[in-house]
């Protein structure tokens, strides 16, 4: 059997966050056990990869976005063996396994930290990023914590600040220090070692900071926020010019992915919050020398008008060039997309027509768990937040818990998630969407999505094509025509609540198989709601 060394260029990858997947142990909290024992279910759906959000050990402050140990696995999640075992349950289902590496900054009680604070002259002072006050003890600039307040905390050891664009308790590594960034590399080889195949790169532009410190600009008045949080964080208000996106970052991607080299099939993907994502993702993935993929929150936030999807196209083919997206309509750090795009739609027609949109487009896909299910968002009262970002700010942004609660296999009151109480709470609408039920149905949106995942991976033009849009004569459908290898694929999607029609070319031979239906009279092309409709074009 060959081995397809870019399985990851148009591969679909299952996000699963392991806190809350599936608890073996009966403590409450997901852990490496109960997610091998479901991986037959994830391989059922047809993807190729699994992406495993942090399961570092880590005080968990940020729920493992905090990292105290990078080799070695959290007590909560498991051990080293387990983690083993599961990379080779995974490789037998023809899966590969990616894992979240969270290295532009650590736990405050990472050895490296306490080492560092100490005083000024210790081998790891420099490797965190440290600052003088401003002569009236103010910190040194302006720059902000996306979890609210300035970025910088006084430290009373060092009688400095260190830098930290998230947490107090998450300080920010000093990238311009070739130590620091030869550790994080070894780190990574160490889990290339052990056997994944990948890394999601959590805010890969994050990395490197201006060693001047210069004050970040203001929004210029009129030009839009466009930073991957929410409106209300005063974080938006900034030009992010200095404390990220730095171009120092370029070489060190050059470095890593260099290392990424030495370990056929690998690959990468990084997240990218940055005022002009798409320009800094051409930066990222072109090239074939830096990131493997990227991802930008151009689909994890709420607008999607065919004009809104067909700018977001346009702006990619025309920036991006020949980087490599990755598309995904949910993760653990947004309201999921039946709530924040399907709101107002079927609730169980909408998800598959979103979720076709992404799998027709040219790149990659993250699929996030339960988004085959169609799970909305959760009501995650108050009193049962964990979330630190969704605290401060509640209620107006009520934080990531909502789309964190647990993955629901059956309809018992734990949702077939644990026995116990779980560290947040099952939602009671999630239950009749559980796996058990909708597998029980042969009309259920589970059933769908497989279908359509399935028959997706067997058209080339889909995985590998170049990407065209096409006017298709009505403006509320999308239009796209994908081309590999002297195959053209006409897609049309209807996306609306309401049957449109279309003119599209004579000659069409139409693809079946993918689940939608639609009338194709001559040239008028018929698309009831929520549908899709695909056909080689002569």
């Amino acid at each position: 059997m060959t081995t397809n060394l870019n399985w990851w260029k148009g591969g679909i990858i299952y996000q699963i966050y392991p806190r809350s997947f599936m608890d073996a142990n009966g403590d409450g909290v997901g852990d490496l056990a109960g997610i091998t024992s479901k991986l037959d279910y994830v391989a059922s759906l047809g993807v190729d990869a699994i992406w495993l959000s942090p399961i570092f050990t880590s005080p968990m402050k940020d729920f493992g976005y905090d990292v105290s140990d990078y080799r070695d696995i959290d007590p909560m999640f498991g051990s080293l063996a387990d983690f083993k075992t599961l990379i080779d349950r995974s490789h037998e289902l023809g899966l590969k396994v990616m894992i979240d590496q969270v290295i532009s900054h650590s736990a405050d009680v990472h050895p490296w930290f306490e080492e560092s604070r100490q005083d000024k002259t210790n081998p790891k002072a420099d490797w965190y990023v440290w600052a003088d006050p401003k002569p009236d003890g103010s910190p040194p600039n302006n720059w902000l914590s996306i979890f609210g307040g300035s970025a910088w905390k006084w430290d009373s050891r060092r009688l400095q600040y260190y830098l930290h664009n998230f947490l107090e308790s998450q300080p920010d590594f000093n990238f311009h220090n070739p130590d620091v960034r030869q550790a994080h590399l070894d780190n990574m080889r160490f889990w290339l070692e052990l056997g994944v195949d990948g890394f999601r790169l959590d805010t890969v532009n994050f990395y490197f900071h201006s060693e001047g410190l210069e004050d970040n600009p203001p929004v210029p008045v009129g030009e839009p926020k466009t930073m991957g949080a929410p409106h209300d964080n005063p974080y938006t208000y900034q030009r992010h010019v200095y404390d990220l996106s730095r171009p120092e970052n370029l070489e060190f991607l050059k470095d890593m992915r260099a290392m990424m080299d030495e370990f056929p099939g690998s690959t990468t993907v990084g997240e990218i919050g940055d005022d002009f994502p798409l320009k800094r993702m051409a930066e990222y993935t072109s090239g074939g020398d830096k990131l493997h993929m990227a991802y930008t929150f151009d689909f994890l936030n709420k607008p999607h008008t065919p004009d809104y999807i067909r700018d977001v196209l346009k702006n990619m083919q025309e920036i991006v060039g020949d980087g490599w997206p990755c598309w995904a309509l949910s993760n653990h750090d947004v309201v999921r997309s039946r709530t924040r795009w399907g709101a107002d739609e079927d609730p169980e027609a909408y998800p598959l027509i979103a979720l076709a949109l992404i799998l027709s487009l040219r790149g990659s896909v993250c699929l996030y768990q339960g988004e085959e299910l169609g799970l909305p968002e959760a009501d995650v009262p108050f009193e049962r937040i964990q979330d630190p970002y969704g605290i401060p700010l509640w209620p107006v942004f009520k934080g990531r818990d909502g789309c964190r609660t647990p993955m629901v296999w059956d309809n018992s009151e734990q949702g077939g998630f644990s026995t116990v109480e779980p560290w947040l709470p099952v939602d009671a609408h999630h239950l009749p969407l559980s796996v058990a039920e909708q597998e029980a149905n042969p009309e259920a949106l589970l059933h769908k999505v497989r279908q359509l995942i399935h028959w997706r991976q067997q058209q080339p033009a889909l995985v590998n094509g170049e990407l065209s849009q096409l006017d298709v004569g009505n403006a509320q459908l999308i239009g796209l025509v994908r081309e590999y290898q002297g195959t053209r694929l006409l897609v049309v999607l209807n996306m609306t609540s309401d049957t449109q029609q279309a003119t599209v070319n004579s000659g069409l031979v139409e693809v079946d198989g993918h689940g939608f239906t639609s009338t194709l009279e001559g040239q008028t092309l018929t698309l009831p709601a929520y549908q899709a409709f695909y056909a080689r074009l002569s």
